[in-house]
């Protein structure tokens, strides 16, 4: 069940600030006030998800488009042709505010034991 409390929905509706990167009528990214690399956003739909699942059965094929084309234009500006996107389904993968949403890091490496 969506809880329209959540941290996000309150970001949305601006009763929350917070760091706006990308905003139109159907999304809006933000920088993650806790951020796990140099290049840390949050990309949110507007629209009531509770995770990744959920979107994906309940929003439709343009939503999801728009969705995901605008993630990946976010990534690239903001982190150039190297970056990693994290979503989160459910508790039990480490999902901690359950309205659905893609992490972006990037702005260094993300990859372990290099020489």
């Amino acid at each position: 069940m969506y809880d329209k409390n959540n941290i996000f929905a309150k970001i949305i509706e601006k009763k929350v600030p917070s760091e706006i990167v990308y905003e139109d009528d159907k999304l809006i990214a933000i920088k993650d006030i806790a951020p796990e690399a140099p290049v840390h956003i949050l990309v949110i739909p507007k629209g009531e998800y509770v995770d990744f699942s959920d979107f994906i059965q309940k929003a439709n094929f343009q939503e999801k488009t728009h969705y995901y084309d605008k993630v990946s234009e976010i990534a690239e500006k903001e982190c150039g042709e190297h970056f990693r996107i994290v979503t989160n389904n459910g508790a039990w993968a480490g999902q901690t505010i359950f309205h659905f949403h893609t992490h972006i890091l990037g702005g260094k490496s993300l990859a372990k034991n290099l020489a």
